[in-house]
């Protein structure tokens, strides 16, 4: 394992100075479900939940996600996305929804936790959305799938 580049030579936390290094273009998908009842599902991909169009909802929350990202966690670093993607599929075998997020840029920094976070808000934003249908629904499986760009290069989740 690495040192861990958030502490200084004291123990202290820092943020990381990423001013030497090169831009590059830097892509991150992540991914992760939220799991309900067959009856919320059914309400959600018919738009007969009453709050709204609940993935329209969840996709704006999560893009707005991924622009506050260093908002939200200590040590990220404020960035200039260009690019944000949020995606869903049902699965009528689960009954989930499996969300995806692509977050992109070109800079000095890797843009894992704002896909990460887009993932985590979308799914609370559907949370949200039909918590008065279904109170037991679960998120889950909130990963990284891919990331490239950067000195560390690229990253596919086995």
């Amino acid at each position: 394992m690495t040192d861990f580049t958030h502490l200084d030579k004291d123990g202290r936390v820092r943020m990381v100075d990423v001013g030497d290094k090169t831009e590059t273009r830097r892509t991150a998908i992540a991914v992760g479900k939220i799991s309900m009842e067959k009856d919320t599902l059914d309400r959600i991909m018919d738009a007969k939940v009453k709050k709204g169009n609940v993935l329209e909802a969840a996709r704006i929350a999560g893009v707005m996600a991924a622009k506050k990202t260093s908002d939200l966690i200590p040590m990220c670093h404020p960035l200039n996305i260009t690019h944000a993607r949020i995606d869903f599929s049902f699965d009528t075998k689960h009954q989930a929804i499996d969300i995806e997020a692509e977050v992109s840029l070109t800079g000095k920094t890797g843009v894992e936790m704002e896909a990460l976070t887009a993932v985590s808000i979308a799914a609370l934003t559907i949370y949200d959305m039909c918590k008065s249908y279904d109170k037991a629904m679960k998120i889950s499986d909130i990963h990284l799938r891919s990331k490239s760009g950067g000195k560390s290069g690229t990253y596919t989740a086995k």
